[in-house]
């Protein structure tokens, strides 16, 4: 698995099975950058990623003391992450699903440069967004297996038995699913042929609500690996394989008050749950 996820030490699980609160602190803290990335890709929404990270987090303590060890620790983990993202109800896009016709659409309605001043920096904002945007035109599942697969580098077995498939299965659906995504990619969006023209579509995303000036979600967030963020997103200008676009992409981090404040809920409401049994 991509390397944001760290082997679990023994001896923490213990002391979180013993329900001890500084040891479910820092499992949380091990595991909410990695939960966070893959509750962003496959939500799409930074709110809905931060709300579904702290409930997966939540989770994961609750059903500790019945995890059996008949799989690694982290794939355990996991599972439980993507059952409950896969059966997403209330996310943005869960309630106003996007399709690739639907999508295609979308990038086709700019119409003219930007002429505002900050346009550098808007279109930076749309360029990431817009790939994790593109994401959910792919069916919850599908979508899970892509993500995984291409930018958690998940291997076969690992994926599969995340997912509960056959590896084979695994790898013939996540071939069909990069293939999508090609095809999309190839015929409309100018990233993938190397000349991105985010420019184009400030004014158009500003019109319609998508992109806030004042508030750059994907801007603000801070990277697992921060000084190569800016080398990928040149990188994305000059791709010639599609799917590069998803394999540069870093990962996110929580912003630090919002990672000590999930921190201190979970654990919270952890303990006071275990209080009350």
């Amino acid at each position: 698995m991509d390397k944001q996820t760290q082997p679990l030490s023994p001896a923490l699980i213990e002391e979180v099975l013993a329900h001890k609160p500084q040891a479910a602190a820092e499992l949380v803290q091990q595991l909410q950058t990695p939960v966070f990335n893959l509750a962003l890709r496959m939500l799409g929404s930074v709110a809905d990623a931060e709300d579904a990270t702290q409930e997966i987090l939540l989770l994961v303590l609750e059903k500790l003391p019945g995890f059996r060890g008949e799989s690694a620790l982290t794939t355990w983990v996991y599972r439980l992450a993507v059952n409950r993202l896969i059966d997403e109800k209330r996310s943005m896009f869960a309630t106003h699903p996007l399709s690739f016709e639907a999508y295609a659409q979308d990038i086709q309605s700019f119409q003219k440069e930007s002429q505002r001043e900050d346009k550098p920096i808007l279109a930076r904002e749309l360029k990431l967004s817009c790939t994790n945007v593109m994401l959910q035109c792919l069916k919850p599942q599908d979508r899970c297996i892509f993500i995984l697969g291409t930018m958690f580098k998940a291997d076969s077995r690992q994926a599969a038995e995340i997912l509960n498939l056959t590896p084979e299965a695994y790898r013939q659906r996540l071939s069909r699913a990069r293939r999508k995504m090609a095809d999309f990619m190839s015929q409309y969006c100018y990233l993938a042929s190397g000349g991105c023209r985010c420019t184009c579509r400030i004014d158009f995303a500003i019109g319609t609500r998508r992109l806030d000036p004042d508030n750059l979600e994907y801007s603000k967030l801070p990277t697992a690996e921060p000084q190569v963020l800016h080398q990928q997103l040149e990188a994305m200008e000059k791709i010639e394989e599609h799917m590069t676009v998803f394999d540069t992409l870093s990962a996110y981090a929580l912003p630090e008050e919002k990672r000590q404040t999930l921190q201190d809920v979970v654990a919270s409401v952890w303990m006071e749950k275990v209080c009350q049994n």
